[in-house]
């Protein structure tokens, strides 16, 4: 582990709240149905992943609804400010299911990527896979502080860019812990930042070994614990002092405790038949 991650460890409770996290999808896997039926699992997790998503940006709607989108059984309108949202969270978080090749080995492309798809009726298309340029901010998450100007948010974007590709041997649970709370406060790009996001850490708990089945639903333990928690520890986080980094990983070892358990229900709706067909 490098020094600084090692440092992040030492924080107070962070190492407990990782070991927890940890622990929790451990136990996960031993699951029945993550042992024969993944595919129907981890294709319910992005149902809920979605969901959960979309809600902490303001965007509530029926998981029912959801799933029947995805699925194609009814269409989504894209006309209104809410189904906007929906819909690039539906986008990116399909989308983590086809970059689990590149994202250690080609992260800055896997961001763009993820972006396109979060912010395709979010932003302009010329906007679209790029950071922001100098003059361009975002007007998102403006409970967790200001964004910096382009210039920081770019050279902040490289350093996670960075961090990712050397990423592979260290914990994932932190790491992807960071690259949400980067992206989300640092806002690097114009719209759909916190869908690029909470997709980026669901994509790191699954390549980096924490979330193999990739049925942890990472962001219903952040909609649990409340959308003002939820702000609230990114702004912790964006002061970039000690106590407020801390706070922000046990938030998200919590958060992915709480996925663990929607995982849990998810293998045992698979078992019993429940989910509905896709």
């Amino acid at each position: 582990m490098t020094a600084a991650l090692t440092g992040l460890t030492a924080l107070p409770g962070v190492a407990a709240a990782i070991d927890a996290a940890r622990e929790a999808c451990t136990q996960l896997r031993w699951h029945a149905a993550l042992r024969r039926r993944i595919p129907e699992a981890a294709a319910e997790s992005r149902v809920r992943g979605a969901r959960f998503s979309a809600f902490l940006d303001g965007a509530e709607f029926p998981m029912e609804l959801v799933r029947d989108v995805i699925r194609g059984a009814v269409p989504l309108g894209h006309d209104g400010p809410e189904e906007r949202v929906l819909h690039g969270a539906i986008q990116a978080t399909a989308t983590t299911e086809q970059l689990t090749s590149i994202v250690l080995t080609a992260p800055a492309q896997a961001l763009a990527r993820l972006h396109t798809a979060a912010a395709a009726d979010l932003a302009d298309a010329a906007q679209l896979g790029r950071p922001r340029l100098a003059g361009e901010t975002a007007a998102e998450l403006r409970d967790v502080g200001e964004p910096p100007d382009a210039a920081a948010a770019g050279e902040r974007l490289r350093g996670l860019v960075g961090l990712l590709a050397e990423a592979r041997n260290e914990p994932g649970i932190l790491v992807a812990a960071i690259a949400h709370a980067e992206i989300a406060t640092v806002r690097p790009f114009t719209h759909g930042n916190a869908l690029v996001a909470r997709a980026t850490e669901r994509l790191l708990l699954h390549v980096l070994g924490v979330d193999p089945t990739g049925a942890v639903v990472s962001e219903a333990g952040y909609a649990r614990q409340g959308a003002v928690a939820y702000q609230g520890a990114l702004a912790a986080y964006a002061t970039g002092r000690p106590d407020g980094v801390a706070l922000w990983l046990r938030h998200s070892a919590d958060a992915v405790v709480a996925g663990a358990a929607e995982a849990t229900a998810i293998a045992d709706a698979v078992l019993a038949g429940r989910l509905a067909p896709r």
